[in-house]
């Protein structure tokens, strides 16, 4: 079975140089797994005010830090950044590099939580990369908590979901329940790393899983600093009763019965 580095660490305040090489040393020092994972705006860290300060095009130097130690390593990696646009806007993002250390792509998240809408423009596509020789449907935080998205990837074609977030208190029930979920319904596995610590008022609650296709939790993480090898689930053949993306269900008109149109 393959595996997978939930790289559940909490990142330092307005140093992307140092998160870089933070993560560049997970990725080396486990150079077994195919594929790395980290939260959420990791190398920004999620302080929403700095981002004049941290936030960095996807051709930076610190991606290429990592894409580096990706190379090395022989690993994939989904990992989280504040991009600055040539026009001056930011992206909440995730970028994408494969086992060579090819920026195999970047999604920029499309549903946006609280305040992140007043400092990110959404991304306007939902994005399939290889990595590992596994087609990807990457997702961030709040996506996962939306049937569409990962639908959506899942019909286009994606093996794995892959989710990097920083979900915080009082909202990890609701990633426990949405992680399975999306496994589930679409039959496919999940690989979830959020992030840890707190800044100002937002704590976050870790909790990085792997999920298998059936909506089995294969490996969790607790709520601190952690490193977690987790077992990657695989797609495999599902009962044709309950192969839900065999059986999406038509468009269908929505009535109004006489009582509710009074």
């Amino acid at each position: 079975m393959r595996s997978a580095l939930l790289a559940q660490l909490e990142p330092v305040l307005r140093d992307s140089a140092a998160n870089a090489a933070r993560a560049a040393e997970a990725i080396e020092t486990h150079p077994d797994v195919d594929i790395a994972v980290f939260p959420e705006l990791f190398l920004s860290s999620y302080d929403l005010c700095a981002l004049d300060e941290t936030a960095r095009p996807a051709g930076c130097d610190e991606l290429a830090t990592v894409a580096e130690a990706a190379a090395r390593a022989g690993t994939a990696v989904v990992i989280g950044f504040a991009e600055r646009s040539d026009d001056g806007s930011y992206a909440n993002a995730v970028a994408c590099i494969d086992t060579d250390g090819a920026l195999a792509g970047v999604y920029r998240k499309t549903q946006l939580f609280a305040g992140e809408r007043k400092v990110f423009r959404p991304g306007t596509e939902l994005v399939l990369v290889r990595l590992a020789g596994v087609v990807v449907g990457p997702l961030i935080c709040f996506d996962v908590e939306f049937p569409e998205p990962a639908r959506t990837l899942a019909r286009a074609g994606a093996e794995l979901l892959v989710t990097s977030s920083a979900n915080m208190a009082p909202y990890g029930p609701d990633h426990e329940l949405a992680t399975r979920s999306r496994a589930l319904e679409n039959r496919l596995p999940h690989l979830y790393a959020n992030a840890t610590g707190a800044v100002r008022r937002l704590e976050f609650v870790g909790l990085s899983r792997s999920v298998g296709a059936g909506g089995e939790v294969l490996a969790q993480a607790g709520a601190g600093d952690e490193l977690l090898v987790a077992p990657m689930g695989e797609r495999g053949e599902v009962e044709d009763s309950v192969d839900y993306l065999r059986q999406l269900p038509e468009s269908l008109p929505v009535v109004q019965s006489g009582t509710i149109a009074r």
